[in-house]
């Protein structure tokens, strides 16, 4: 009898799959490394909307990690890597917002390019205007300041910056923007539609970056680089992107 009851449970274990393997609608559970399911797929696809390119494999490994770290930091949340219901819902708003992002009006692009020095800091080309020089140099003032939600809007000189307010104390430096803007005002206010030559910025109701020169400077890259600057483009799917006239 004991035996049967054995037999019993070990078929059970083979026809019952574990609960990861479940078919678990997003948001119901608490996500982190090392988990899968249909859940995971969805909070891969949500990522990528907002513009973090995740692959969709339903597997929470290191890179759909670091991804969720990216997203928590471009939006002012707590950086785990660890999806919560509250982020599950925060997360989906942000891609429900970006499927109604109108296609940006793209502009040439600058032929020469800024490099990066050892440092993680950009040099401008010797062709760039000079505003182009001066968002840069002042890019490089506060590059490895840290992330600081709602740093750089109250006060033009702070301890630490966000996203839009990295963004809007580099423009500002080279008189190209007079008060700070959120992520949202880059989305619809700044400059003129589509991409521009030299300088375009990158906006939607969670996060804001830029592109000047071809060097992505952007807060979430603090975290691979030491510093605001990069020279690896994250995809702009779910952003507007705007940029000062002439530039």
């Amino acid at each position: 009898m004991h035996r049967r009851v054995l037999l019993l449970a070990f078929a059970l274990l083979l026809i019952v799959p574990p609960a990861s393997a479940l078919a678990v609608h997003y948001g119901e559970r608490t996500l982190r490394k090392g988990m899968s399911g249909s859940d995971v797929r969805k909070l891969q696809r949500y990522l990528t909307k907002v513009g973090i390119e995740t692959d969709v494999d339903g597997q929470f490994g290191p890179r759909t990690a670091a991804n969720v770290r990216d997203w928590e930091e471009s939006v002012g949340r707590r950086v785990n890597g660890v999806v919560t219901r509250s982020d599950a819902r925060a997360l989906r708003r942000g891609a429900a917002e970006a499927d109604t992002t109108e296609a940006p009006v793209d502009a040439p692009v600058a032929t020469e390019k800024a490099t990066l020095t050892d440092e993680g800091l950009a040099v401008a080309p010797a062709s760039a205007p000079p505003e182009v020089q001066a968002v840069i140099e002042a890019g490089n003032e506060i590059a490895s300041k840290p992330y600081k939600y709602g740093g750089g809007h109250g006060r033009w000189r702070d301890s630490g910056y966000d996203c839009s307010g990295s963004v809007s104390y580099a423009l500002h430096a080279a008189g190209l923007l007079d008060e700070p803007l959120d992520s949202s005002g880059f989305a619809s206010e700044f400059g003129e539609r589509g991409r521009g030559t030299w300088i375009t910025t990158y906006g939607n109701a969670g996060h804001a970056y830029m592109v000047v020169a071809g060097l992505r400077f952007d807060t979430s890259a603090r975290r691979v680089t030491g510093t605001r600057w990069s020279d690896r483009m994250r995809s702009p799917r779910g952003y507007k992107r705007r940029h000062p006239p002439g530039l």
